[in-house]
């Protein structure tokens, strides 16, 4: 099949004077699951910042990541944000260039390309991508944090350094709880932009919800464990081993799972994205006060999903819905309100969707397509299915209202298949089922394509998958 089907970007073939293009900020929290903002539906989270955003714009509930060659997926997630490129090729170019035997494939940078075309271009919070890529992308910045993780109210930040020399000497531990401290610097920016005819790219990386989840008191106090609803997925644990059941984030709960520890978590995940939805209420609200959000696209998404109980996991490393799935809301000059659409979709299409919306060219080494005429109505989706991979365990695809997910972990190997329109929460594997045998079988094939095509380095049809000969195991 022709990889066109699979990856292609389209970009504006028009230009506009730097100085007529709409400002962008770029909300992006971290470990955010698709499903817990009030506005599409979640029952007991409270986000009225949130959900303002999703009645002022596009809300892309298809939204997915592709997945992770490293258990930190975040990093990965964020490196096919900035680049627009699919899983493998980031991994081989910025996740793992030590590791991989292939060669290096160029990349744009999404900052970069703005910056390059009069956006003036600042970066708060969270880049997990190393400090040259950093300072390859920005022009300014404020509160920048390198790490992954860290407390959520020492997190050691750096200040700007138009040198791009980031040394850990330069480090400095914060006092004020993080999604508090990059909002300041956000408000603090925009106030500054006031009057300035020169555009502004602005992306606001916090590290809420992701663990230590601890919310400051008033929003802790807003959800009771003993009221929180339970998952209807839940499980004690994994009915079998996916290969990555005993990383970092699964050990934050005991073996087996049990509803108390499920509920306590489960709270306080709540109260850190209540508290974080507070904060981009005052981005937004600054945008108000000094008139710029008229002339502001503002993109609210997240890096990937949680578990936290769901098939008795607790992080996200695995392609159930609750960890590929994300937060994905677009608003801005020329957009419709409070639409929403089911259409496939990645975060790597926000590259070439920003660019098609401001008038830029798409670079060509971005690979995402462009969701802007699904935005305006004139087109209803750009994709028939997506495809995810976890590290050397772990591939999937959703096509339809089916998906399948082929899992070997130890030389054992499992089969599931979903159709997440009966079975929404994933749990009733079908694959065993005679009826089905068609269905596993064709959407294998289309698996292998969509691997063939996206340059995955493994091949389903080997013992191991390929996998003693590939850098995902470095």
């Amino acid at each position: 099949m022709n990889r066109r089907i699979f990856l292609q970007s389209t970009g504006a073939a028009f230009a506009e004077p730097a100085a007529t293009r709409p400002n962008i900020v770029i909300l992006f929290t971290d470990d955010q699951r698709f499903d817990t903002i009030g506005a599409l539906g979640h029952p007991e989270v409270k986000t009225p910042n949130m959900d303002r955003l999703v009645r002022s714009g596009v809300a892309f509930t298809n939204a997915h990541i592709m997945g992770g060659t490293i258990p930190a997926v975040c990093a990965p997630s964020r490196a096919m944000l900035m680049t627009g490129q699919t899983l493998f090729h980031i991994h081989d170019s910025i996740i793992a260039p030590d590791a991989a035997k292939r060669p290096k494939r160029p990349f744009d940078l999404m900052p970069e390309t703005f910056g390059k075309n009069g956006y003036m271009t600042y970066g708060i919070g969270k880049w997990h991508n190393g400090p040259a890529l950093y300072a390859r992308s920005f022009k300014g910045g404020k509160n920048i944090f390198f790490g992954g993780m860290s407390d959520q109210t020492k997190v050691p930040v750096q200040s700007f350094d138009a040198a791009g020399k980031y040394s850990k000497e330069r480090t400095q531990v914060a006092s004020q709880h993080s999604s508090n401290l990059f909002s300041d610097a956000a408000v603090d920016f925009v106030r500054g932009r006031k009057g300035n005819t020169e555009p502004f790219f602005l992306y606001v990386a916090f590290t809420s919800p992701h663990d230590p989840r601890t919310p400051p008191p008033e929003f802790a106090a807003m959800y009771s464990p003993e009221r929180v609803q339970m998952p209807p997925n839940f499980l004690p644990q994994h009915p079998f081993d996916n290969g990555e059941l005993k990383v970092r984030d699964e050990l934050l709960a005991p073996f087996p799972r049990t509803p108390d520890v499920i509920r306590r978590h489960i709270a306080d995940y709540y109260g850190m994205i209540s508290h974080v939805d507070a904060q981009i209420g005052r981005v937004v609200d600054i945008l108000d006060e000094t008139g710029q959000r008229d002339n502001t696209i503002v993109v609210f998404i997240a890096d990937n999903g949680l578990a936290l109980g769901q098939h008795g996991l607790m992080g996200k490393q695995n392609l159930y819905e609750h960890s590929v799935r994300v937060p994905m809301v677009i608003g801005g000059p020329g957009l419709p309100r409070g639409k929403k659409s089911d259409a496939f979709c990645y975060l790597l299409d926000l590259f070439p969707t920003l660019c098609e919306l401001t008038g830029l060219s798409t670079p060509g080494t971005v690979e995402g397509k462009s969701l802007a005429s699904i935005a305006r109505g004139s087109q209803s989706k750009v994709r028939d299915s997506v495809f995810y991979a976890y590290r050397q365990f772990q591939r999937g695809v959703h096509a339809g209202d089916w998906k399948l997910i082929r899992y070997n972990a130890g030389g054992v190997r499992n089969t599931q298949l979903f159709n997440l329109k009966d079975d929404p929460h994933e749990t009733r594997n079908l694959a065993s089922e005679a009826k089905n045998a068609g269905r596993v079988r064709e959407l294998s094939a289309f698996l292998k394509e969509w691997m063939q095509n996206t340059d995955d380095p493994l091949d389903l049809d080997k013992p191991d998958w390929g996998a003693a000969a590939s850098a995902l195991t470095a």
